[in-house]
């Protein structure tokens, strides 16, 4: 080995929970004794956390993996995550990997790169793929976060089983972080210097379905409740859940960062209803309007497929009419894939690609189109709180509490500062700003 301590390259590909989970992998190898290094040097082991969310997440974890094995034929390679647990036989095919976990049990990659590094590489990949859909949620924690944000997971698991995903496959029933051990973790990262904390699950608006009597408006009254928090910020949320109850438990809360991601999809009823999801156009679209009257000033971002088998060019501007309507800053557009096992990759009226690209490319014109609109309509209120995060030349970068990226002249980095601007323009995709106090 070429160092005293053994080192470890934890790779993530995927989600805000992998982000969460890679952090809580590499903190367990520090326990251990392994050098966590963040950098293209050469490391003694590589673990990688896929995903499979599409075709193309798998063939990225095949290239990923294959990249390490080049940059060190003599490297213990395992791969866990979704990617490996959905579809462990061609997990097991890539050139160097020595492990397949899946996402059961996924710290006892650290006990299993011990062995190895210990064995040498085996002839073969050792298969450990446990029951995603018994398993209990597996006790994590993190005290490190890299930016100024940290994600912490809630909750794994999804039992929506809509048309197109493999992930309820890949991460099983719905499992719930206890509230009192989400507390307990959220408070050392705020003793810890965290500025910001993002709850965030497979299926975020399921916490505590499997909990007795609470649901997410009580945790996050109790997050809310911890001396010192900042910004608390929610993952992806399925629209159905922007009930008049639980708007109004949230709405009245100090710390909640008024931004959240609605999870669409499309913006047509009979899609959605395709799709297997659990409202329709109408019943999001009045979500986001109890959204926008119990929240003065607020951001939605989004995600839609397009493409989805069946879908026509009239559910398609339902879709574009619905995404104006809702006036998004932010849309994350996917053309739909096809994943083995899902309803979807068997139904008929399969769109054909050079459709999916020109739809992908008109949502993306529309979300460019809103993004500009949502940054002029900003400059109305021009006094912000910023927490920045980056520096380049020259410039302090940060977000808002409704997610808009500010840029704002700064002779020295501000990275986990908190300061007030003046917004002064729209320059690109940002807003540019003026500081004029930087908090202690």
């Amino acid at each position: 080995m070429h160092n005293e301590k053994p080192t470890v390259s934890v790779l993530t590909l995927g989600c805000k929970v992998n982000q969460y989970e890679s952090e809580a992998i590499a903190e367990a190898f520090e326990r251990e004794g392994f050098l966590v290094q963040h950098t293209d040097e050469p490391c003694d082991v590589y673990v990688i956390n896929t995903c499979t969310v599409t075709a193309e997440s798998d063939r990225k974890a095949g290239q990923l993996a294959r990249r390490m094995h080049l940059r060190n034929p003599k490297a213990v390679i395992l791969l866990t995550g979704c990617f490996a647990q959905a579809d462990p036989q061609a997990a097991a095919r890539i050139a160097g990997v020595d492990d397949i976990c899946g996402n059961v049990d996924k710290l006892s990659v650290v006990n299993r790169a011990k062995e190895l590094l210990k064995t040498g590489k085996p002839n073969a990949p050792t298969l450990r793929i446990g029951d995603v859909n018994t398993a209990p949620f597996e006790p994590m924690e993190i005290t490190h976060f890299d930016r100024t944000r940290a994600y912490v997971k809630i909750e794994d698991g999804c039992e929506n089983r809509c048309a197109y995903c493999a992930i309820p496959g890949a991460r099983g029933r719905v499992r719930s972080k206890p509230l009192a051990d989400v507390v307990r973790e959220v408070t050392g990262l705020v003793k810890g210097g965290c500025r910001e904390v993002v709850l965030t699950g497979i299926e975020t608006a399921s916490w505590g379905r499997d909990l007795q009597d609470v649901g997410l408006a009580d945790l996050l009254e109790a997050v809310d409740a911890i001396p010192g928090i900042g910004r608390i910020r929610l993952g992806s949320l399925d629209p159905s859940l922007m009930k008049d109850d639980f708007v109004r438990r949230i709405a009245a809360l100090h710390s909640l960062a008024p931004h959240f991601h609605i999870s669409m999809q499309s913006g047509s009823s009979r899609v959605l209803a395709a799709m297997k999801r659990k409202y329709n156009r109408d019943q999001a679209l009045a979500g986001i309007q109890r959204l926008r009257a119990a929240f003065s000033d607020l951001e939605l971002t989004t995600d839609f497929i397009v493409g989805f088998p069946g879908e026509t060019d009239a559910d398609f501007a339902e879709t574009v009419d619905m995404a104006r309507q809702a006036e998004f800053l932010s849309m994350h557009v996917f053309a739909y894939s096809k994943r083995a096992g899902t309803i979807a990759a068997t139904l008929p009226d399969q769109i054909s690609k050079a459709v999916k690209k020109e739809r992908s490319a008109a949502l993306m014109a529309v979300a460019e189109e809103l993004h500009q609109k949502r940054l002029e309509n900003a400059l109305k209120t021009p006094t912000r709180r910023v927490l920045f995060e980056t520096y380049e030349n020259g410039m302090a970068i940060g977000h808002t509490d409704t997610f808009l990226e500010v840029c704002a002249p700064s002779p020295v980095p501000l990275r986990s500062k908190l300061g007030t601007v003046t917004l002064l323009c729209v320059e690109g995709d940002r807003l540019m700003a003026q500081l004029n106090e930087v908090e202690p």
